[in-house]
């Protein structure tokens, strides 16, 4: 880490001093030879292995998540992501299958105040805002006192630090602290942490957040939050300037669905048209994108893409009656990634070069409680009841019965270890689930063996293809792909493997395909090449359902013989599983409540690859 002195104290020790509960060996840093050492002794698979966890979590250091009742520290959300229970609205929460890696990434705005907040001998601790931040018990306040402090001004055009904040020492120490949690649960080959934060910029209520990772320790002394700058090119600026100082870090846009136009806006915060340099900078500090979390997907949306009888998953429409967030297909990824081909041949780059990776945004400090069959909300009092999640909202985004329990991040890699997960984030080898661990995967090349045998798919992939984050260069004739994915093991069966082509035309424009490629039940096309539905096993009364239909495994082989080798494409996969209830559905029934009339009642839960891209010589 760099610099951890502030006023002549460590910033750790003067944690410390702070918090009553630090854990045992807080206040030392960990030794940095002695973690290389751990990292190297862990054994490789050169083949990969599936590994899952979440980028996108906020304790008691997030104002909002405090407000909302939120009290679990950055250590708390560590300890539940590695098994242990913890206390949510007065329930005690096990994640039931510990995840693999974690990044705890509190809003880096405000985390100073809220060390105030939270720590009787923190500066600040007795300024009257703050005394009434801690009173707060009702929605209703806490509605009022937030807007008063946090949205009025994050939304005015030039937000500012709210009059309590006691200075940028309190910043250090809070970012200190969330160093020394991640820090202390990282357990190489076993459970691994990253040192994160969110940067929050919302221009005229357009969300444009970024969740930044670091690769390891070698850390700036304070994070560069929406307070220093709303502009996304300075944070790029910002994350060169630690590249050149020794960080290894990247950021991860999510949101887009609400990001009123602006996430893939055709123009540059200067107002001209995007530039070469413009689009290099992107691909470099964002290779990924969050395809879904608490507050919607955002692949696509039914309105907007009649087409895919998929595309009506979580769309979470009451989102575009907050802050005036209307949807357009500008705002979602599958546009995205498809009309970054079209910028890839005029500037000789592309900006939207992105791999899919997921996240919760939970306000709860849990990371990826993603159980339908549990779930019991992500933002504290907001939703922390059955009234609220049927008949409330979380304030500023969403009705409560569109939200959802978000996403799982999944990475392919070679061991669970900081640098490797890293690595594999920026190669883009990363997928995406709705909340069951399906495992899927996806290569491309010439010529790939047609093969119902798992290892041998995966052995031919990557001797002579590549894998899902992959780009393919100069072919003379049309690429093959093969496909495989598991179902969780106590999850769900399978319904199909889908994979969706994109280019664009002569004028520009994002176009698309959708190819199903394997399938369960020996169903059959119907003469216009539609494949029937897998049908349901659902019982909406009871909210249980059977593995009577659908498959353990896929595998399947396709060759594009619509592929034109002078226009760039791109290939990236959706699995689908069966139909099983939806948390409302396990809520009104563990309630004895009616359905709600206005949600589905059962949805099919999914896997999303990172494309593969397909670029022309030249």
């Amino acid at each position: 880490m760099r610099n951890l002195l502030m006023n002549g104290i460590s910033g750790l020790a003067l944690i410390a001093a702070l918090f009553a509960w630090a854990p045992p060996g807080f206040a030392q840093e960990r030794d940095a030879a002695a973690v290389a050492a751990a990292e190297a002794a862990v054994p490789e698979n050169p083949l990969k292995d599936a590994y899952f966890g979440d980028t996108h979590v906020h304790t008691s250091f997030s104002l909002d998540a405090y407000i909302g009742g939120g009290r679990l520290t950055p250590f708390d959300a560590y300890r539940f992501a590695k098994g242990e229970d913890v206390s949510i609205n007065n329930v005690i929460r096990n994640i039931g299958r510990p995840l693999d890696f974690t990044a705890v990434s509190d809003h880096a705005e405000y985390i100073g105040e809220m060390l105030s907040t939270q720590i009787p001998t923190a500066p600040g601790h007795y300024q009257e805002a703050l005394v009434e931040l801690r009173g707060l018990n009702d929605v209703d306040t806490q509605r009022a006192w937030f807007l008063k402090y946090v949205v009025e001004n994050a939304r005015s055009g030039a937000p500012e630090h709210p009059p309590f904040y006691a200075g940028p020492d309190t910043t250090a120490a809070a970012w200190q602290l969330e160093i020394a949690a991640a820090e202390e649960h990282y357990e190489p080959g076993i459970f691994t942490t990253f040192i994160a934060y969110e940067w929050t910029s919302a221009p005229n209520g357009g969300n444009m957040h970024r969740n930044v990772i670091f690769r390891d320790a070698v850390v700036p002394d304070l994070p560069l939050s929406s307070l220093d700058t709303t502009d996304e090119e300075k944070l790029w600026a910002w994350m060169k300037e630690q590249e050149a100082a020794g960080s290894t870090l990247l950021a991860i846009p999510h949101n887009s669905n609400g990001s009123k136009g602006q996430m893939f806006e055709p123009v540059d915060n200067a107002g001209n048209p995007l530039s070469t340099e413009y689009a290099l900078n992107r691909a470099k500090w964002e290779p990924l994108i969050e395809m879904m979390q608490i507050k919607g997907n955002s692949e696509v949306v039914a309105s907007l893409w009649p087409a895919d009888e998929f595309a009506d998953f979580e769309n979470a429409e009451s989102l575009a009656t907050y802050s005036d967030r209307t949807f357009r297909k500008e705002n979602f990824v599958r546009w995205a990634v498809t009309k970054g081909l079209d910028y890839q041949q005029k500037l000789g780059a592309n900006p939207y070069k992105l791999g899919f990776i997921g996240g919760t945004d939970t306000h709860n400090g849990t990371p990826s409680d993603v159980d339908e069959a549990t779930y019991n909300g992500s933002h504290g009092v907001a939703d922390g009841t059955v009234e609220q999640r049927r008949n409330g909202e979380i304030d500023g985004w969403l009705k409560g019965p569109d939200a959802n329990p978000g996403s799982l991040a999944g990475v392919w890699a070679t061991k669970n270890t900081r640098g490797a997960l890293f690595d594999a984030m920026r190669a883009r080898e990363t997928f995406v689930t709705s909340g069951p661990r399906i495992k899927p995967r996806f290569f491309a090349g010439p010529a790939l063996a047609d093969t119902d045998d798992p290892m041998r798919m995966v052995l031919d992939g990557y001797a002579n293809g590549v894998p899902m984050g992959g780009t393919l260069t100069a072919l003379d004739g049309p690429p093959s792909f093969t496909v495989y994915a598991m179902k969780d093991p106590i999850g769900a069966n399978l319904d199909r493997i889908q994979i969706i082509k994109g280019w664009v035309d002569d004028a520009g424009e994002p176009q698309e395909k959708i190819i199903d490629v394997a399938w369960s039940d020996g169903r059959q096309r119907d003469a216009d090449g539609r494949l029937p539905a897998v049908g349901t096993t659902v019982d909406t009364a009871t909210a249980t359902y059977t593995n009577d239909i659908g498959a353990a495994e896929l595998i399947g082989h396709w060759s594009d013989d619509d592929f034109d080798p002078a226009k760039p494409s791109l290939y990236y996969v959706r699995v689908l599983e069966i139909p099983t209830p939806r948390w409302t559905t396990y809520d009104a029934v563990r309630n004895g409540l009616p359905l709600l009339e206005d949600v589905p009642a059962t949805i099919q839960e999914r896997a999303w690859t990172s494309p593969i891209w397909y670029t022309p010589a030249g």
